[in-house]
């Protein structure tokens, strides 16, 4: 296999012009050893992270394929904590996609001056450049437009898709009396030119909470699957 790309949490290998292979880590994103899903650096290792986290990516993503939302998901094999995955092409050099329902993180950081931490929000959807010389920049519909990163059709079927990939992802986590606080998506394109939701989902791209009281990832994945 050829390695085409070194994340944070997971390697990428090209299996042929149609798949690729998504190898999971151990590694989770945050700041001096505290977890945060808006983070653009590894903040800590996790034992187990990596296998949690294609079990949950392998949960959600059978759930959207099954109705009908466009993924890039093929196969999961558990045991090798790997993914086989359509060929995709991001937006720009990368986007990622955050559905908010509370006011918290980054949210929080940046308009706090309007609204008190905690606060439940409409469903917003708000999306940032993955550049992480410049933190990951928010940028607006306009920008992504000017700058030819995306057409505005495609901006509100990313929109779209978000929005009903999220309340997937909220109502199977309050099956388990799980509110979800907010969640990282990343999206592409497929061959057909069609967006479609690709990456991982996981409890580390997610932020929940359970009694008011936030649940750390691995704990998190092991209420929803065990």
């Amino acid at each position: 296999m050829q390695k085409v790309y070194t994340g944070k949490t997971k390697d990428v290998y090209k299996l042929n012009d149609k798949e690729y292979l998504l190898k999971f880590k151990d590694d989770v994103t945050g700041n001096n050893g505290v977890f945060d899903p808006g983070a653009n650096s590894v903040g800590l290792t996790m034992e187990g992270a990596g296998h949690q986290a294609v079990r949950m990516t392998k949960f959600f993503y059978e759930k959207l394929n099954a109705k009908g939302l466009r993924t890039h998901f093929v196969s999961a094999d558990l045991d090798k904590n790997e993914a086989v995955v359509k060929k995709a092409e991001v937006f720009g050099q990368g986007v990622e996609v955050i559905v908010r329902y509370y006011a918290v993180g980054s949210f929080i950081r940046r308009y706090g001056k309007y609204i008190e931490n905690g606060t439940k929000i409409k469903p917003y959807v708000e999306i940032t450049l993955k550049d992480d010389e410049r933190e990951d920049p928010l940028i607006t519909e306009d920008a992504l437009i000017l700058l030819n990163i995306m057409t505005a059709e495609e901006y509100e079927q990313l929109k779209d898709l978000a929005l009903k990939i999220g309340d997937i992802v909220k109502e199977e986590l309050a099956k388990k009396d799980l509110d979800l606080y907010d969640i990282k998506f990343e999206f592409g394109k497929l061959e057909d030119g069609k967006v479609a939701l690709i990456d991982e989902i996981s409890g580390g791209n997610m932020r929940a909470y359970k009694n008011d009281k936030y649940i750390e990832p691995l704990e998190l994945e092991k209420i929803m699957l065990d």
